[in-house]
């Protein structure tokens, strides 16, 4: 140690400097990866303790401390070399980056000199190349013009010769050779259309308007000549001139051709305005046929006379046809306004379907091109023939749905003609309606005659029902439906698609309206009217004096016969049936009417009516079951529990229920095989209704003893059972209640039972009976305390005592009710309870299971 003193390795100063020296992290970063190290001294964080500690670690090592500092001093005088040598070689380094910059600054400048030069000769040999070349460029230039010019010149030869030749070749009639040159003229007049400046040129271009002018009237007049001529009754002789004509006026401008079309079609109907005129018998919609049979021969004529006279892209016979149908239906509508009171539904529907007809055949003879490019129509009209037979009663299904199977629906009262039977019309066709829409202002006719037809439907709809009454129940499940309502709703759909097919605008929401209108007198006149009324509740003293009689016999109390149940099953299903058709009817009715008009369709009210019809079905049932076990419980009532001695089977008012129950029951269950959601409705209805009965008949026992508590218990474990079973009583087939169902029962039943579990624990000691009941009946009020105190037959004084209690308990009461609600049904008696009573209990429990 005195060694390293004497040579003082670092001082102070030295130190303190290393310790302040460090570098930025991507420096030391940058070093670390240009002169990797694993050096202690190399390292950014190095720390002179901890480097001393690691060489000597221990006492003992210091002994070799001298050669560890000779190596040191070693190693710094390395370091100093290195660092001289670095700092001289670093003296020069200035001077040669002086050099070498202007060394590099003459070498651009001698660059840029050659570059320059380079241009200087480029742009010289450039102006030596155009030199060269501008005598060439000048004869190219000669050549083009000299080409145009003599193209020119021949176009113009061309144009004088062919105006000439046009003018010698009108004059003669020659209009084949026409044809040829006139197109050609026009085609080599297209090139002088930046000439026409010039005098000459403008002229020849008025002369040649002059001849299209001459061709278009002559032409004209040689058609009016050949066909309103004096030697037109014999067919015009000319008819090759005449053809040849028709290629002229294709060429000519488009207005000579629709003038002598228009001339030509007036010409081919002048005989059918005047055989078909206002004041003509056959004009009137009962001789509707005359008119197409006159059309057809009339296109066969003419097919056959001058048919080849016209080119195949005029459509000649189409635009014949088109212009009739303008024509028939502006005068069938003139003469429909003016007779009005004329026409019958009879008269409108056959007219229809013979013009809806006629369109179809015309659909599928012509393209309809002339129509698309006037005006295009695409009205809804109907097509003829027989529809299907339905397999289901529901006309809406879509196994039966008409529209789905592109069927067609024939109009009652006439018959298609021959060449409609075989075709399917095409719903695109231009064709469709565009005779048959002017009967669209009348179709209130049509209306009001389905208003009058559902009329009498439903007056022999109810007369039939007060004939033949209810169709009962025999081998087929799923057919206690009225056929009144399948043939109501399938007029329905005939009536819809007839309609639809006429016009799918406001005559299908007057439709719409009469449908609502008899839908709603079919729910009340034939399903609501016919629902049997049930008596009076029966309070007098000799339904009192009968009670027993009608427990004995089992239940035979009911306020309905079987065929008033039967009855009311049907109009139920009935009903049901109703409710789902009226909805799908809708839906059709919304897919056929015009889109615009589809949101004023709804049948909403309808479907509620019959939905209130429903809840009256199963209102009267659930009524007919209740009354019917009200004497049963009136008769427990007036049972003397206080005299019961010993638990024995069930009750003889446990019985009258039960049978009353397994005898209607699979009645109203096998009328209902087709409406099981309506059926379970009924059984959660009649639950609801009869367990609050129940459990006020309960309360209306008095001076229970503890043996007659056990009884009621076994007779409301029994009533517990049966009502669980209910869905499927009698059945043949066990079904699983459905879990609302069940749910509703057990929390119902569960409430009695306890109340009877209450009524059999002693009253002493108070606190504890109160505790118990409270346990035992969490969501109890006082009222019902008070009965159950009345129930056990307690003195005033103690009920007012118990009552006291219990309004002093009864914010403890709703914290324990929440804490103990999972398993009430499973709690035992308050600890305060006596012990021979609790094993009682126990016992009349294992009674209930074993009797089960």
């Amino acid at each position: 140690m005195a060694a390293v003193e004497e040579d003082e390795l670092f001082d102070d100063d030295q130190v303190s400097d290393l310790s302040l020296l460090a570098f930025p992290p991507e420096v030391q970063a940058a070093i670390d990866q240009v002169l990797p190290s694993d050096d202690p001294l190399d390292k950014p964080d190095f720390n002179p303790v901890d480097y001393i500690n690691s060489l000597f670690p221990t006492e003992q090592s210091l002994s070799n401390i001298d050669e560890v500092i000779g190596k040191i001093r070693f190693k710094i005088r390395k370091l100093d070399g290195e660092i001289r040598t670095v700092v001289r070689g670093q003296t020069n380094v200035g001077e040669d980056g002086r050099y070498a910059l202007e060394e590099a600054q003459k070498a651009i400048q001698e660059l840029f000199s050659k570059i320059k030069d380079i241009k200087d000769k480029a742009e010289k040999s450039e102006e030596m190349v155009k030199e060269i070349t501008r005598d060439i460029k000048q004869l190219d230039h000669a050549k083009r013009h000299l080409t145009s010019s003599i193209t020119t010149l021949n176009h113009l030869h061309m144009l004088v010769g062919g105006v000439e030749s046009l003018t010698t070749l009108t004059r003669r009639r020659q209009y084949g050779e026409v044809a040829n040159l006139l197109q050609g003229v026009l085609n080599v007049l297209e090139h002088f259309q930046k000439y026409m400046s010039i005098p000459q040129i403008k002229e020849l271009a008025d002369r040649v308007k002059q001849i299209q002018g001459e061709l278009g009237t002559q032409i004209l007049a040689d058609f009016e000549e050949a066909f309103q001529g004096s030697g037109a009754k014999y067919g015009p002789g000319n008819q090759r001139q005449l053809k040849e004509a028709c290629y002229v006026v294709n060429v000519l401008e488009s207005k000579v051709k629709r003038d002598l079309l228009n001339w030509f079609v007036k010409l081919q109907l002048a005989e059918y305005m005047v055989l078909f005129g206002e004041n003509q018998d056959v004009a009137w919609l009962d001789k509707i046929d005359r008119r197409y049979a006159w059309i057809k021969r009339t296109l066969v004529d003419f097919e056959e006379k001058f048919g080849h006279l016209f080119p195949l892209d005029w459509e000649v016979s189409e635009r014949i046809c088109v212009e009739f149908c303008e024509i028939t239906r502006k005068e069938l509508g003139k003469i429909m306004a003016k007779r009005t009171g004329e026409i019958d539904v009879k008269l409108l529907l056959f007219a229809i379907q013979r013009t809806t007809n006629f369109e179809a055949l015309m659909a599928k003879r012509f393209t309809g091109v002339t129509l698309q490019t006037v005006k295009p129509q695409n009205p809804k009209t109907i097509v003829m023939s027989k529809p299907s037979p339905a397999v289901s009663l529901n006309p809406f299904e879509e196994s039966s749905n008409p529209f789905e199977q592109e069927d067609e629906v024939k109009i009652e009262g006439s018959q298609p003609i021959e060449e409609a039977k075989s075709g399917v019309k095409e719903p695109s066709s231009p064709f469709t309606g565009i005779i048959s829409k002017c009967f669209e202002p009348h179709l209130n006719i049509y209306i009001e005659s389905q208003d009058r037809n559902l009329a009498e439907l439903i007056n022999r709809f109810l007369e039939d029902f007060r004939q033949h009454g209810t169709p009962r129940l025999e081998t087929e499940v799923g057919s206690n439906v009225l056929p009144s309502c399948a043939d109501l709703f399938v007029f329905y759909k005939k009536c819809m698609v007839q309609c639809s097919q006429l016009s799918t605008g406001r005559p299908m929401l007057d439709l719409t309206r009469t449908f609502q209108k008899y839908l709603k007198e079919y729910a009340v006149r034939i399903l609501s009217n016919n629902l049997p009324k049930l008596s009076g509740q029966s309070s007098s003293s000799s339904a009192a004096t009968s009670l027993i009689q009608s427990i004995l016999k089992e239940g035979e109390v009911s306020k309905l016969i079987e065929e008033e149940q039967c009855r009311i099953c049907s109009i139920l299903c009935t009903a049901e049936y109703c409710m789902e058709t009226t909805q799908q009817l809708e839906e059709k009715l919304k897919e056929k009417v015009d889109t615009d008009l589809s949101t004023q369709i709804d049948l909403n009210a309808e479907q509620d009516i019959f939905h209130n019809v429903i809840s009256n079905c199963i209102q009267l049932l659930v009524q007919d079951l209740e009354m019917a076990c009200e004497p049963a419980l009136t008769a427990m009532n007036k049972m003397n529990w206080s005299t019961v001695e010993a638990v024995g089977d069930q009750s003889s008012y446990v019985t009258g229920i039960t049978g009353h129950l397994k005898t209607n029951l699979p009645l109203i269950r096998d009328h209902l095989a087709s409406s099981r959601k309506y059926f379970t409705q009924f059984c959660v209805k009649f639950a609801n209704t009869f367990i609050p009965k129940f459990i006020n008949a309960l309360f209306r026992c008095k001076s229970i003893t503890t043996v007659a508590a056990e009884q009621l218990l076994l007779d409301t474990h029994s009533l517990k059972t049966l009502l669980l079973d209910l869905p499927s009583l009698g059945s043949q087939i066990s079904r699983k209640a459905p879990a609302s169902y069940t749910k509703i029962v057990i929390k119902g039943m569960t409430k009695a039972e306890m109340i009877l579990k209450v009524v059999m624990s002693p009253h002493e000691p108070p606190q504890g009976y109160v505790d118990n009941f409270i346990r035992l009946l969490h969501d109890s009020d006082i009222g019902e305390f008070q009965k159950v105190l009345e129930m056990k037959g307690l003195k005033k004084s103690e009920i007012s005592s118990l009552l006291e209690m219990y309004r002093a308990r009864i914010p403890v009461s709703m914290a324990l009710g929440k804490h103990s609600e999972g398993s009430k049904e499973t709690m035992v008696y308050n600890m305060t309870s006596p012990e021979p009573e609790s094993s009682r209990i126990r016992k009349l429990e294992k009674l209930i299971k074993k009797r089960l």
